[in-house]
């Protein structure tokens, strides 16, 4: 038999297997498709960022991520952010932060709404495609981050160099207060986001090989 603290244990577990799966794979086209530069803003005219919300039925919980992903030309993740909240069986809100790996860890991310104080998150974990950083979420942050205009996000790297990026917050409201996005309209803007890395892959592969032709004929 099962006691009631065992219970509780599990669930607590499976629940946090849920938040790090919804930090750690958060992916469509409402994502920037940005080419991150030394400071880890967006390359001029890349897609605008998106804020979006998806939510699941996880066992006797439901659980809503409100999200944002900044992803370099390539695919590869530069920061991902998620508003995580699980109602049910277990109770639990808390925001998390992806970035690559290769971090500094005793310094976690520090987070800073225009220009605030930074606040700092500790590393949750670290695999090797990337490190998550938890932090519980507050009302008051959540007031915060609906009337502010912009999200920076800091990791160190393992040259000890801050790695700053800016999400812009326009449209986060709407999402954490609106109706999450169907299964079928991610799916979708998933496919038309990888057909857009796809061609700006190909078109960069096409510069690449006739700049190498024409060294050669030189």
């Amino acid at each position: 038999m099962m006691f009631k603290s065992e219970k509780k244990t599990r669930a607590a577990l499976s629940v946090m297997a849920v938040m790090l799966g919804a930090a750690m794979a958060p992916v469509s086209s409402f994502a920037q498709d940005a080419s991150a530069d030394a400071t880890g803003q967006a390359a001029p005219g890349a897609p605008r960022l998106g804020w979006y919300k998806t939510c699941s039925k996880q066992q006797d919980n439901d659980v809503c991520v409100v999200q944002n992903v900044v992803l370099a030309t390539g695919g590869q993740l530069v920061t991902g952010v998620g508003l995580i909240t699980v109602s049910g069986k277990v109770n639990n809100k808390s925001l998390q932060v992806s970035v690559p790996p290769a971090r500094l860890i005793p310094p976690g991310i520090g987070m800073q709404i225009d220009g605030g104080k930074p606040q700092k998150i500790d590393y949750l974990m670290c695999m090797p495609d990337r490190c998550v950083a938890q932090i519980p979420l507050t009302d008051a942050m959540v007031a915060s981050l609906k009337k502010g205009t912009d999200l920076i996000l800091t990791s160190i790297n393992f040259r000890r160099a801050p790695n700053p990026i800016k999400i812009s917050l326009e449209g986060f409201t709407g999402a954490f207060d609106g109706e999450a996005v169907s299964a079928s309209k991610l799916a979708e803007s998933q496919k038309s986001l990888q057909d857009s890395m796809q061609k700006k892959a190909d078109e960069a592969r096409k510069k690449l090989e006739d700049a190498q032709k024409a060294a050669k004929a030189q």
